[in-house]
């Protein structure tokens, strides 16, 4: 008998719209997610109970499957230690990991969680994409919007915002 381990698919979630007139259903799910404000994004994985919480508020985010640049490039620019202060190469050396892409890995692989490591915020503050968006944020991405799932194509947005 043997087990196979199935593949995790890590996945970014990027807030895009406030709540003022959504349904408390919906705001309960965002605060339990963490994305209190919009263009705050997560790093977390595709269990279904993720999935179902991402079908509650998928009008006011975003998601897709990230990769490893776009990981990197979030560790490098937009990840804060515990008390607002920048993560820098010294402060993983001094966890045993020797560069950003060697914490990309440990998260991409799923040796550890994002939201699990005790030294780091769960969360990244990253700015208005770069020329906007470039559909209306209360559309769905299939539509023609950015709202919803939207697979690779969520990394062109990352990188914008970064």
């Amino acid at each position: 008998m043997t087990q196979q381990t199935e593949q995790i698919k890590p996945i970014v979630v990027v807030r895009i719209r406030g709540t003022i007139s959504a349904q408390r259903e919906a705001r309960d799910t965002l605060t339990l997610l963490r994305l209190d404000h919009t263009n705050h994004a997560i790093l977390i994985d595709d269990r279904p109970s993720y999935k179902g919480m991402l079908q509650k508020v998928n009008s006011y985010v975003t998601w897709g499957e990230v990769t490893k640049e776009t990981v990197v490039a979030m560790l490098e620019k937009k990840a804060r230690l515990i008390g607002n202060k920048k993560l820098t190469t010294e402060y993983l050396e001094k966890l045993g990991l020797k560069t950003f892409e060697d914490l990309a890995d440990t998260i991409l692989t799923g040796k550890t969680e994002h939201g699990k490591l005790l030294f780091m915020t769960p969360l990244f503050r990253l700015h208005p994409p770069t020329k906007g968006f470039k559909g209306n944020v209360k559309k769905a991405f299939r539509a023609g919007g950015e709202a919803g799932y939207r697979g690779e194509a969520i990394n062109d947005l990352v990188k914008r915002m970064i």
